[in-house]
């Protein structure tokens, strides 16, 4: 089952006059130099804080320790910015957060026009745009807040397209994904000159550097096609590719790419399903929102991370992948229940909520004979449990 993700919530209030004119990503790309952009940035990139996990190298034969690795899509709505960074305050908890690129850019037709979606017309995207200009401000805010405490930013790309909105993300080749992830990256270089911002505006300070992996939307796209454009963007890894194997098993390094396959794993709750929200919604009552249920749904989703948090660390200690969006979803079924799962699970012995980078870091400092026999182990949660 694809994943999905919906525009952010509609708002009624109106964009500023903007100062300057608008830039589109080819002018911008073509005209504007990375060193002329860094000249507005007065206070420079933001300097993140340093791992929360003891990188130290394990003998052979130990325990690794338990990684939780949260990780959003899309990366839009300052209620969840701080629902979960108040959350992860609790414990010293670190999460990844996916952005749309198009959460960056204004939703008037001049600014959407910005955009250039591979086989589709100038400003058409499957997803809503940024908003206003108060409320991209607030997102600028929200990052540059997440990046400072250690908190990932990585790409979930741009105009969403899944099956149904063809050319989608499996239709598209490595030229496709080159352009999207070159847009994506210019409007994190240039989204105030994109939408016509004066300079005093505040500035996006994670760099793009920071990035070095994500999400496709749908979890769309053929690997061949996409280790290229990934390779050529600076990424080494990716959480896209559904898991080949049912349960919960270690990353695999392919054509130099880490891949965190999406995990298609038994839930007590929802029965075999892929790890992430918008499918444990799907399993529960095929997607269709009823705010009423949210209570049992929250106990639901719970219970599933309770019983796959136990099968990793009583197991192959796999990195246990909670995988969601910022969202509403069915009255909020989903975020509240993950968000308390953080705040506990991340003060269990021996385990760190820990972002996707970290893990890599953590498993390149392995010995190479180590790490192969800790990456072996056989995949936990593959079925249903015998009676």
């Amino acid at each position: 089952m694809l994943t999905a993700e919906k525009p952010p919530e509609a708002t009624s209030s109106a964009s500023p006059e903007n100062t300057q004119a608008i830039v589109n990503v080819g002018a911008f790309l073509e005209t504007m130099q990375l060193t002329e952009v860094k000249e507005a940035d007065k206070r420079g990139p933001i300097e993140p804080a340093e791992t929360n996990i003891p990188m130290e190298k394990l003998k052979k034969g130990q325990k690794p320790p338990q990684f939780v690795i949260f990780s959003f899509d899309g990366g839009a709505g300052h209620t969840n910015w701080q629902r979960f960074l108040d959350a992860a305050e609790v414990h010293d908890a670190r999460f990844t957060t996916f952005l749309t690129g198009l959460y960056l850019l204004g939703d008037r037709a001049e600014e959407k026009a910005v955009y250039d979606g591979p086989g589709h017309a100038p400003g058409v995207a499957s997803i809503g745009y940024g908003g206003p200009r108060p409320q991209i401000l607030t997102q600028v805010d929200d990052l540059n807040e997440a990046y400072s405490r250690g908190h990932e930013i990585g790409t979930h790309y741009n105009g969403h397209f899944c099956a149904g909105h063809e050319p989608s993300g499996d239709d598209w080749t490595t030229a496709d994904w080159d352009s999207e992830l070159e847009q994506f990256f210019a409007m994190m270089r240039g989204w105030k000159q994109m939408n016509g911002y004066p300079d005093d505006v505040d500035d996006l300070r994670v760099p793009p550097e920071a990035v070095r992996g994500g999400r496709t939307p749908c979890l769309e796209g053929q690997w061949d096609e996409l280790v290229p454009a990934w390779k050529a963007h600076g990424l080494t890894y990716d959480s896209s590719i559904p898991s080949p194997s049912p349960g919960i098993s270690w990353p695999e390094r392919k054509d130099g790419i880490w891949e965190f396959a999406m995990p298609f794993a038994y839930s007590p709750a929802f029965g075999m399903t892929t790890v992430m929200d918008y499918n444990f919604w799907v399993s529960y009552n095929g997607g269709v929102s009823q705010p009423e249920t949210a209570p049992e749904v929250r106990a639901k989703v719970r219970e599933t991370y309770d019983y796959l948090f136990e099968q990793t660390y009583d197991g192959n200690r796999a990195p246990l992948l909670v995988a969601g969006h910022f969202n509403r979803w069915n009255g909020d079924s989903f975020n509240p229940p993950t968000a308390d799962f953080m705040k506990e699970v991340c003060g269990e012995p021996d385990t760190y909520c820990a972002t996707y980078q970290d893990v890599i870091a953590w498993m390149e400092l392995q010995d190479p004979a180590v790490l192969e026999e800790i990456l072996a182990q056989p995949p936990v949660a593959d079925q249903r449990p015998s009676r």
